[in-house]
């Protein structure tokens, strides 16, 4: 069975939805699946070098009051899937597209799961700047990738068109929100949804298939 997973690496509902996927697919230990990682640019007009967090959380949200409210309950989902989210480490909301593309990078060499789950990691829980390729290139490194053909890769452009095609082509899928996950039929269900929710989806797409 084939799971397309539409995300952004900077979507911290993201992270809890893979944990949560991860819950199911471990309630459904005889199904064989393979993921896909298919990025969603949440701010697909950020700069390059990304933008001060708290400026753009606070444009995104209206006060610093209610983005803490926000990220409260966001850390307290978190703590549902052992995520320890650590939001005042983050000083920068980064431009997500070079990460996206060490993920397809890390995808032709079957490592991409484990990347993604360092990118959340690392940005996430160590306040790291996943937008500066020298970061990129520590994680997937970490994972068993080649320094010097990885820096090339990111040094260039490589994958980018097809960042941008797979972020067009979610929202002709009507996506409007992440993480979003596509299961064999296809049946299509969005928003971190509990692991018992995924695993019914998880049946339903098996007896479709």
């Amino acid at each position: 069975m084939d799971i397309e997973i539409i995300y952004d690496t900077v979507c911290p509902w993201c992270y809890i939805g893979k944990r949560r996927l991860d819950q199911a697919l471990a309630l459904r230990p005889n199904l064989k699946v393979t993921t896909h990682w298919r990025p969603f640019l949440l701010n697909p007009e950020l700069p390059p070098d990304g933008v001060d967090r708290t400026a753009y959380l606070v444009k995104k949200f209206g006060s610093e009051t209610r983005v803490r409210r926000i990220y409260g309950a966001i850390g307290e989902a978190g703590q549902s899937v052992e995520i320890d989210f650590a939001f005042d480490r983050i000083q920068k909301t980064p431009n997500s597209v070079d990460s996206h593309r060490l993920v397809k990078y890390a995808a032709r060499r079957s490592v991409a799961d484990a990347v993604v789950e360092a990118l959340f990691v690392a940005y996430f829980v160590h306040g790291l700047d996943i937008g500066e390729a020298r970061v990129l290139l520590e994680i997937g490194v970490r994972h068993g990738l080649d320094r010097k053909d990885l820096a090339r890769f990111l040094a260039g452009s490589e994958d980018f068109d097809a960042v941008t095609q797979d972020n067009a082509r979610a929202h002709r899928l009507g996506v409007n929100g992440v993480p979003s996950f596509v299961f064999t039929g296809p049946m299509v269900i969005s928003g971190a949804q509990e692991p018992q929710i995924l695993a019914r989806m998880l049946d339903a797409a098996a007896s479709a298939a």
